[in-house]
């Protein structure tokens, strides 16, 4: 089975390269966004003619949710139109399109977590233009799992997760968020529980939320990250009021994970145990 990963230089793409010799029956190739450039459709159908693949995991995505808010354009030519090309082609090629989406197409006023059926409201450009993303490839393609997912970090790239690690490593103290609440994902966790619903061979397309276990706010994030690596820092609960950003984030985007584990029978681990995991693995 040949399987196209797109954005394979970023924090899942890293995470699948590193899993992909384990899965020996699925022949991998990781084209980075110079090697297939998502948001030109053309460059897509050559891929796609030489490759022919069965699956296509699109980790390409702008992901600079501050960023978006001064570039509307490139986060829209990259998550709308890039996703919709990508659809368009999947189609041509009876490729099945995996995709990775966000939990910022919620707007956080829930209190409990969401589900794949509540109504979507992102806020900001980032979420409002993977929502868009999410919504031309279900018109487009019947063949696809979207796949929303949230606080995503890993020994890859930039993320939380280093960011932290630096900045306690730098400073004698930090004041963190603790007033909007989520679940951290691990991208090698992530990476996994994408090649387990390609391996199922189960044809349940459709929209599944995945992200690890349990509950944190940012600085439950961070307090955790320091315990784990033995990083001794003054660590101070801040609010959003107190820390402004371009980009309003969901107060609350807790995700119910309860479909995806369901049908692919999928073990999801709490997000500390993750994280501890990761830790002791670098």
């Amino acid at each position: 089975m040949v399987i196209l990963v797109t954005g394979a230089s970023g924090q899942l793409g890293q995470a699948l390269q590193a899993i992909a010799p384990q899965h020996s029956t699925l022949q991998f190739h990781f084209a980075s966004s110079a090697e297939a450039d998502i948001t030109n459709k053309e460059n897509l159908e050559q891929v796609f003619n030489k490759l022919k693949p069965d699956f296509c995991i699109n980790a390409a995505a702008y992901t600079a949710v501050d960023k978006a808010e001064s570039e509307p354009e490139k986060a829209y030519l990259i998550n709308v139109t890039g996703a919709k090309n990508l659809a368009e082609v999947c189609k041509e090629h009876n490729t099945t399109l995996v995709h990775v989406s966000t939990d910022f197409v919620f707007d956080g006023n829930k209190n409990t977590p969401y589900t794949e059926e509540d109504e979507t409201n992102p806020e900001g450009v980032y979420g409002k233009t993977k929502r868009e993303g999410e919504q031309e490839i279900e018109k487009i393609l019947t063949t696809h799992y979207i796949i929303r997912t949230s606080w995503l970090y890993s020994e890859y790239g930039n993320n939380f997760m280093k960011t932290m690690i630096r900045l306690g490593n730098e400073r004698d103290s930090l004041g963190i968020v603790n007033d909007q609440t989520g679940t951290p994902t691990n991208a090698n966790d992530l990476a996994e529980a994408i090649l387990q619903i390609i391996e199922s061979g189960k044809k349940e397309y459709g929209i599944y939320h995945y992200s690890n276990g349990g509950v944190a706010t940012w600085y439950d994030f961070a307090k955790k990250i320091f315990e784990v690596n033995n990083i001794s820092v003054d660590l101070k609960p801040i609010t959003t009021a107190d820390y402004p950003t371009p980009a309003k984030r969901p107060v609350y985007s807790v995700m119910d994970k309860s479909k995806i584990k369901h049908v692919f029978r999928l073990e999801i681990p709490g997000w500390q145990a993750s994280l501890e995991q990761l830790t002791e693995k670098n």
